[in-house]
């Protein structure tokens, strides 16, 4: 009941937000969503202390936390039921996903000026269908979040976002609606292909490990076209190169608070998928392609990094580096191995609270100059010291200083890929080349600090600059602080998701 009380209440206040003038209606939707964001931790803390050694939802569905399933309905043979639960790596994601809304909207007080309640209201309905991507295991549950996801973020960006909205809008609505139907041909042609009769998670996960005989087509295995079309279809989602040119146009013209939830939890939306579909009811296909997969997470690294390195708005800066950051997911799912699966589910939440660390505080910054680009602006520090000193240590989280949770994620990924099995020969080359990104990471976000943070005040637009409120500064503070908490401390989310990856690579942590 715990999965369907976050949903209803999430739902209720999206509507009862957008009856509410405009003037309440941020401090009514903060409100709101902080009975989610309150409730999923209070389930962290008893899933941390009742349930770490529940298994993986998709192969072991018995030790699912907070299970709920109720028969729906009957569609051409496949029963269909409202089935929801928790594992160690959905109950980590849910809980980013209604932590970070919350303080997504409390930034978003001083930029939104203008139809607050249906932004708002928009925000919350975005939520519910994020947290029932992360609890759903029925697949046309699951599809049904997925898709509904798109609907609050097409207009969110298209309404209130920057000068060429519409076009970004649009772009996102396109690639990702065109990205599902490649995913959704892919996974049912296996699915026509086995003799399922119901379409719940657990039931395609065993049908699709176990199958045998399937049909190929021009002397290609059914289970590998069907893979390659739902690693394509989730890819954009991630993204990951050449499926990301959507992601910049997206974040640029977005309002900050929809970057911080595109960042943080969209992207993972694409990762969670790849591990879920591709790598636990394929993992034979994910294990035989892993080089070539290995080969296009290392480019994502590279190539998202140098492009970071070319831009002067902060936040496309942000933007690529999330390119970046994502391929070093794929390279540690690949890995097949404890560290390397688990760190890649550990930089899912870690990304998620850096990413969206980043471009808040962008946003802060961009609220006091009216501006993102470097060179128009220099010695910030000294009017802005609480932000700037939180985007130097946002910063330094990006770049993997230890006692931050990126440094944790990525240390894990590396350690589990140098020496996979499934990457033979060529695992610690391509584990070397992934690592090499961080020296890029290191450059480009040294290189926008110092020009816009340090050195003589200087201001290409004609605005005051100041200590930013203390709304706007609190949701950094909180972020930052949960940033160093999983640095510190990572077994608050790795030993639960060890637990969820075990059966994946035949072992423990």
């Amino acid at each position: 009941m715990w999965i369907a009380a976050l949903l209803a209440v999430t739902l209720l206040g999206s509507v009862g937000v957008m009856l509410t003038p405009n003037r309440l209606a941020g401090k009514v939707s903060a409100a709101v969503s902080a009975v989610p964001a309150l409730a999923s931790i209070y389930m962290y803390y008893v899933f941390l202390t009742q349930n770490g050694g529940a298994g993986n939802a998709l192969l072991s569905p018995e030790g699912v936390a907070f299970g709920q399933q109720i028969p729906w309905i009957d569609l051409a043979g496949y029963s269909i039921s409202y089935y929801v639960g928790l594992d160690g790596v959905s109950m980590p994601l849910l809980t980013l996903t209604t932590i970070l809304t919350t303080l997504a909207i409390v930034s978003a007080w001083t930029p939104i000026s203008e139809r607050q309640s249906q932004f708002y209201g928009l925000m919350l309905l975005m939520e519910v269908s994020l947290i029932g991507v992360f609890a759903a295991l029925d697949f046309f549950l699951w599809f049904v979040f997925w898709e509904g996801v798109l609907i609050p973020m097409y207009f969110l960006i298209g309404v209130w976002g920057g000068p060429r909205r519409k076009y970004a809008a649009i772009k996102f609505f396109v690639y990702t609606n065109v990205a599902s139907l490649v995913m959704f041909a892919g996974l049912f042609a296996l699915v026509f292909s086995t003799d399922l009769t119901s379409l719940s998670l657990p039931a395609m996960t065993e049908a699709f490990r176990n199958a045998s005989g399937l049909p190929e087509i021009a002397g290609i295995g059914l289970a590998t076209i069907s893979f390659v079309l739902m690693f394509v279809g989730f890819a954009v989602k991630v993204p990951v190169f050449p499926l990301h040119t959507w992601l910049p146009d997206a974040h640029v013209e977005a309002p900050t608070p929809v970057s911080v939830m595109l960042a943080g939890v969209l992207l993972k939306m694409g990762t969670y998928a790849l591990l879920r579909f591709n790598f636990t009811m394929l993992a034979e296909t994910a294990r035989a392609l892993a080089i070539p997969l290995a080969i296009v997470g290392v480019v994502s690294v590279i190539y998202g990094a140098m492009l970071a390195l070319a831009q002067r708005d902060l936040k496309r800066i942000v933007a690529y580096s999330s390119i970046s950051s994502m391929g070093y997911v794929i390279l540690g799912l690949v890995a097949f191995t404890p560290h390397g699966m688990g760190g890649a589910t550990f930089q899912m939440v870690a990304h998620g609270l850096i990413s969206g660390l980043m471009f808040m505080t962008v946003g802060v910054i961009y609220n006091t100059t009216h501006t993102r680009m470097v060179g128009d602006m220099s010695g910030l520090a000294d009017r802005m010291p609480w932000t700037v000193g939180i985007f130097v240590a946002a910063a330094f989280g990006y770049m993997g200083l230890p006692l931050m949770a990126g440094f944790a994620a990525e240390f894990l990924i590396f350690q589990g890929a140098f020496d996979a099995a499934t990457l033979g020969s060529a695992a610690p080359l391509l584990t070397s080349l992934a690592m090499f990104g961080i020296v890029i990471v290191a450059g480009y976000l040294l290189w926008a600090m110092q020009r816009t943070l340090f050195g003589g005040f200087h201001l290409e637009t004609d605005y005051e600059v100041g200590p930013a409120a203390f709304h706007d500064v609190a949701p950094l503070a909180v972020l930052l602080l949960l940033v160093i908490a999983l640095g510190v401390a990572p077994d608050l989310s790795y030993d639960m998701i060890q637990h969820a990856i075990a059966p994946l690579t035949g072992g423990g942590a």
